[in-house]
């Protein structure tokens, strides 16, 4: 089944996913990958206001490529998650409601997940080109020293994305697998 999705991303709507479920993200969303993660939960930890406001939000784990002339932004394809789960507990426990890329999560940022109802979106690695066509707008916000890992404000319209992990800890890579594997028998 697929499911619209208009940003801000609330409880409300994500206790409505379920792993399996086909999505188009709509509004604005984050950009973010590790390094920028890492100075996201230093300034935490130093008890610090972040630059951007995680409640409600998403943060698509992508690094575009640059633009090309007359273009909003390059390729933009998702990197693999892993990376980012030593700092993703931090943010789920500031609201952060969705998280895009490719591949698993460790079983802490599940239980952050099922803690803060909060879901988690694959998108597809190799369609880069294919899912920049979807973003309208992207600015950087912060950390531009960092070059494509630097935060950006992205506006997309039909993001299209699948949700691997919902928020009561369903996950598609498990449950998947097991009913290919029931099939098979």
């Amino acid at each position: 089944m697929e499911k619209k999705i208009t940003m801000p991303l609330t409880a409300d709507k994500t206790k409505d996913l379920r792993a399996g479920d086909n999505v188009l993200i709509s509004g604005v969303i984050y950009t973010g990958r590790d390094a920028a993660h890492k100075r996201l939960c230093e300034l935490l930890a130093e008890g610090k206001a972040l630059p951007i406001d995680v409640k409600d939000s998403i943060i698509y784990y992508v690094g575009p490529a640059p633009a090309k002339p007359g273009q909003v932004i390059g390729s933009a394809g998702p990197t693999t998650s892993y990376r980012m789960d030593a700092y993703a507990p931090a943010l789920l426990d500031l609201g952060l409601k969705g998280m895009i890329g490719k591949g698993k999560r460790s079983p802490e940022v599940i239980e952050a997940m099922k803690r803060n109802g909060a879901v988690y979106f694959g998108a597809i690695g190799g369609a880069g080109a294919l899912l920049a066509k979807c973003i309208k707008k992207a600015e950087v916000v912060c950390y531009e020293d960092l070059g494509a890992e630097a935060v950006r404000r992205l506006e997309v319209e039909n993001l299209p994305a699948v949700v691997i992990i919902d928020s009561q800890g369903n996950n598609l890579y498990e449950d998947g697998r097991k009913a290919y594997l029931a099939v098979e028998k």
